[in-house]
């Protein structure tokens, strides 16, 4: 028994093809949520000027951070004279 190389060739796209169409589609990959690389750790100066630019005074900012309020000015770049 001999098979020819023509027949091969021929009869391979059709195999492929049938192959192909009793296969389901690829499902889409579903994008997936990590809590742990959704998570931003901001510093502390940052976190001053987020509380700052929220409309925290200093001292309730230096109060939530535990800071002083001399601290949180050198954040903020604001002189203590008045």
């Amino acid at each position: 028994m001999s098979t020819s190389i023509s027949s091969v060739l021929l009869n391979a796209p059709s195999a492929a093809a049938n192959a192909s169409a009793n296969q389901a589609p690829a499902p889409k990959p579903q994008p997936v949520a990590n809590a742990a690389t959704d998570t931003v750790q901001l510093t502390e100066a940052q976190r001053v000027y987020q509380l700052y630019n929220e409309g925290q005074k200093v001292s309730q900012i230096a109060s939530s951070l535990s800071l002083t309020q001399t601290a949180v000015n050198g954040y903020l770049n604001l002189s203590t004279s008045g």
